[in-house]
């Protein structure tokens, strides 16, 4: 004997999938809130009323959530709504997955929407269907019916075990709800208040009341929801949320959370993050890896000595031996790196206060699919990207801290199929190797991170701190502080007073001779630049005379005037070089330069004249722009022709390289007592940005000494001037290499 049974739910599947299924109310909400963004809502109205000031419940405490979407009609709710797990959705996706305005639908298993039982037992859904044309396309204008749907589950205990108090067998096709199809009443045009603004209401969309809430909630509790939803869409970004937003409401009020943090980190992410990381991209199938580290292209793949080298990348060779493919897809991302570890007096610039910390704390690595949140990725306790668990049980230094990186990953579902969420949208599913292979390509990229880019930021700053110790004095105060410890102890003190006489003048001393040995580096440089023309002047000169010797000494008539023309000639070569080796003699010691107003655009001609012949023989033009008064100040000849023959011998060099426009831009702005130096030439390497200023470092190899613009940092600085490299768009003025020298003594 055999029969055939049909499957029954008991009514408690409510339960699982709204109440248990769904961990909390915020994910509830959102999952609502997805639902409307699905509908193409321009705004959603979540409204908390009649709670209590501390939003304790009352006997009338409801949730209302409201949008402006495209609505439901009796169909779509009979047909689709009603139905638990609905292909709906995903027939839709598999078809078209854009909607009208074009955005990619989240849900496909229709489920989600039974996170309303999560928040209470009595459900009124209030829609209205937007107007279709006969291509489908929506119109602006309502249906002519409203459409109430009302769950009243108020009867049923939470776990639909008894109805009224009493046990019963409750399968879910036992429950029923309440259609009512009506003319228009609440969905109709009118003036929505949102925040500041006063929108006209469209004819359709859909409105749901909750009550007989089965939650506490606080204030607290809101507040963070809210800020979580304010994270729906990418946190780096404000162009989608003028298309999209969420507003909360209690009572009439609105709810108005401590917001500032927006400002905080956004002024953190631009000011205060030592590495920015920006348009990356891993392409899959290339396997590449490329982004803007600080402004400069990086560009890296899976074949690089780099990457191959980092122990997260075992599992990627053993796939190629295996001869496998990576299962996720492309992706982009931006990170931002900051460095917990800055005291105020060094790296001022990268300095974070208290509060500051606490904002960066609040984020971590969010991940978004077409720019919707997959949550909770990013949250403060969450560590899906496995950081904190390799910094436990490996050395903590080899990792970039969860709490120090501020970023967002962005998949699609036409790039990465096989990253789907979970059923309870609390991630991704954990299934086939898709998953552990973006995670292991993001655990790639951030260990790169930290081992060069970040390592080197920690060397240079190592180095900074040192070099500013020894600037502040440091062994003068523990000489001061021993003095004080051993102040009873006359030998002791007589020792330290000895000592503290020695150190004072070896420091002098060893000062002096830093100077000089820079001064005269300087003037070896800068002799061997003018040394090239005064040489070829010299030959001229050598020339001229030679062959009116040999003319003279042939007995060959030279009138009068002749002669006359060709010294005359020799005396002007002559003059020439005496010109040229009075401006070098400006850089000597024994010439007494006192420090003195001086107009730059004085010195930048005698050092352009040094460069004319070579600028010329090699096609390139130099350009001033003086559109403010003229750029004065105080300084020494000396140290200003040292600058500028190295930025123009640098020049030279690079523009040699290039093919095409080779051109020196100066621009000199006396208002701002700034200076910038532009040439058309390659730039500087991204990976020797961090190292052009430092001695004996040279971009130009073999051909370089290291020491041209170490020299021109150090004799600026010791009359608190500067140059730097340009780090602002407004400061590039050419694509090749654009220096920025501040004439503005600080404080």
């Amino acid at each position: 004997m055999s029969e055939q049974l049909k499957i029954r739910p008991y009514a408690r599947l409510l339960t699982m999938l709204g109440d248990q299924l769904i961990k909390n109310e915020l994910i509830a909400l959102v999952e609502l809130i997805k639902n409307s963004y699905d509908a193409d809502a321009s705004w959603v109205k979540v409204s908390f009323l009649n709670f209590t000031e501390d939003y304790s419940l009352t006997p009338t405490s409801k949730i209302i959530i409201e949008d402006d979407g495209c609505g439901m009609n009796a169909d779509i709710l009979r047909k689709h709504w009603l139905n638990p797990a609905t292909p709906d959705k995903l027939k839709r996706k598999a078809e078209n997955p854009k909607t009208q305005k074009s955005r990619i639908l989240q849900g496909e298993k229709g489920i989600g929407r039974f996170a309303i039982f999560k928040l209470g037992k009595k459900i009124t859904i209030t829609t209205r269907r937007q107007k279709q044309n006969l291509d489908g396309s929506f119109i602006d204008q309502g249906e002519e019916i409203e459409n109430v749907l009302t769950y009243d589950f108020s009867q049923y205990d939470s776990d639909f075990l008894s109805e009224a108090g009493e046990e019963k067998e409750l399968f879910l096709e036992e429950l029923t709800v309440d259609l009512v199809q009506r003319a228009p009443t609440s969905i109709v045009k009118k003036d929505v208040v949102l925040g500041a603004t006063r929108k006209k209401r469209n004819p359709y969309g859909t409105i749901i009341e909750i009550t007989d809430l089965k939650t506490k909630w606080s204030v607290a509790r809101v507040n963070r929801i809210q800020q979580n939803i304010g994270k729906l869409q990418p946190i780096f970004s404000e162009e989608d949320a003028a298309d999209f937003s969420v507003w909360i409401y209690k009572d009439s009020v609105l709810n108005v959370s401590n917001d500032s943090y927006k400002r905080e980190l956004n002024n953190c992410l631009e000011n205060k993050s030592v590495l920015k990381v920006t348009n990356g991209r891993f392409t899959c199938g290339e396997n590449t890896i490329t982004f803007d580290l600080n402004g400069n292209l990086i560009h890296l793949s899976f074949n690089d000595p780099d990457i191959r080298g980092l122990a997260q990348f075992k599992k990627f060779k053993e796939l190629e031996e295996k001869g496998q493919e990576i299962e996720c897809g492309s992706f982009n991302f931006e990170f931002y790196i900051f460095d917990f570890n800055v005291d105020s007096e060094n790296l001022a610039k990268y300095y974070l206060s208290k509060d500051e910390k606490s904002v960066i704390k609040e984020h971590q690595i969010y991940l978004y699919r077409d720019n919707v949140r997959v949550m909770p990725y990013g949250d403060p306790e969450d560590d899906w990207l496995r950081i904190d668990m390799a910094r436990g049980t490996v050395r903590a230094d080899e990792y970039l801290s969860n709490d120090q990186v501020v970023g967002c990953v962005y998949i699609s579902q036409e790039e990465n199929p096989n990253l789907k969420d979970k059923t309870n949208r609390e991630g991704l599913i954990e299934e086939g190797r898709a998953l552990e292979d973006f995670i292991g390509v993001l655990q790639i990229i951030l260990r790169y991170l930290r081992k060069k880019p970040f390592a080197q930021y920690l060397i240079d700053k190592k180095r900074r701190n040192e070099i500013d110790q020894i600037k502040r004095g440091r062994p003068s105060e523990l000489i001061e502080a021993a003095k004080k410890q051993f102040s009873d102890d006359e030998k002791a003190l007589k020792f330290f007073k000895s000592f503290e006489r020695s150190y004072v003048k070896e420091k002098r001393t060893f000062e002096d001779r830093i100077h000089k040995t820079e001064n005269l580096a300087a003037i070896g440089l800068s002799i061997e630049t003018a040394s090239h023309d005064v040489m070829l002047l010299i030959g001229k000169v050598v020339e001229q005379q030679e062959s009116l010797i040999k003319e003279l000494m042939l007995d060959e008539e030279i009138d009068r005037e002749t002669l006359i023309s060709r010294l005359t000639l020799i005396r002007g070569t002559i003059s020439m070089i005496q010109s040229q080796m009075k401006d070098v003699q400006l850089l000597f010691p024994s010439t007494k330069s006192k420090t003195k107003s001086i107009d730059l655009k004085t010195i930048l001609d005698k050092v352009h004249n040094l460069y004319k012949r070579a600028f010329r023989e090699n096609h390139i033009s130099v350009d001033y722009d003086m559109t403010t008064c003229p750029l004065v100040v105080k300084t020494t000849d000396a140290v200003l022709l040292q600058v500028f023959i190295n930025l123009f011998d640098n020049a030279l060099y690079w523009l040699k390289t290039v093919n095409g426009d080779r051109r020196i831009l100066i621009t000199l702005d006396g208002n701002q007592q700034r200076l910038i130096f532009s040439d058309s030439g390659p730039g500087v390497k991204p990976e020797d940005i961090n190292y052009i200023f430092e001695a004996f470092y040279s971009g130009k190899g073999e051909e370089g000494r290291g020491l041209g613009l170490y020299i021109a940092r150090q004799l600026l600085d010791r009359y608190d001037y500067s140059i730097t490299l340009a780090e602002f768009s407004k400061d590039r003025l050419l694509k090749g290499a654009n220096f920025v020298l501040e004439f503005v003594k600080e404080g």
